[in-house]
């Protein structure tokens, strides 16, 4: 029997690298690559519900792995060499009552 496997990607967050010479912060765009994550197509409830509450169109469900405390709300995300935008916020189970290695659901959308 074979075992599901995710797939890295990479999450960008911006943070504060700085200040200008009038005191502005400056900010940078920082890649953290996420190993396991599973990659799913958009359910067609979730492309229903999404676009016509939104106006977004889904296009895949990202199913985080247990133990990541990344923020993903917001966020953009690399994945197969194309940019998406995070849609809404990630929710989670409790990781005792889930049986397999992930416990978080976040959309996502085409970003460019």
């Amino acid at each position: 029997m074979s075992r599901i496997k995710g797939e890295t990607v990479m999450l960008w967050e911006i943070t504060q690298t700085g200040e200008d010479p009038f005191g502005a912060p400056e900010y940078e765009e920082i890649g953290t690559e996420i190993g396991n994550v599973l990659v799913t197509p958009g359910a067609s409830e979730d492309l229903v519900d999404s676009t016509d509450l939104t106006g977004k169109h889904i296009e895949y469900t990202l199913s985080i792995p247990k133990g990541d405390t990344h923020d993903w709300t917001g966020k953009k995300v690399t994945l197969r060499s194309k940019d998406y935008r995070t849609v809404g916020m990630a929710y989670y189970y409790t990781e005792e009552n889930v049986p397999l290695d992930w416990n978080g659901r976040i959309m996502v959308e085409r970003y460019e």
